[in-house]
């Protein structure tokens, strides 16, 4: 089931890892640093095309991402 406080917690572990701030990941979003704030904190949630977008970016799984599974790898 999908939880709104687990995307948010996995979406700011992985912008965390790869040093980037709030205002970088709303660029790559086309959105502000308080969009990103609120996704992080279980607020809010986004679109199908900016999850595409961030996992793009990240190289990470939406399944991981999303809460499906634990993997965070994209497969080949």
């Amino acid at each position: 089931m999908f939880s709104k406080e687990l995307f948010g917690k996995r979406l700011a572990e992985v912008r965390k890892l790869n040093h980037e701030t709030k205002s970088d990941l709303g660029k790559i979003t086309g959105t502000g640093k308080s969009t990103i704030s609120e996704m992080e904190h279980g607020v809010k949630t986004t679109t199908a095309e900016k999850v595409t977008l961030i996992c793009k970016h990240y190289k990470v799984s939406a399944d991981c991402l999303l809460g499906m599974n634990d993997e965070p790898a994209m497969p080949d």
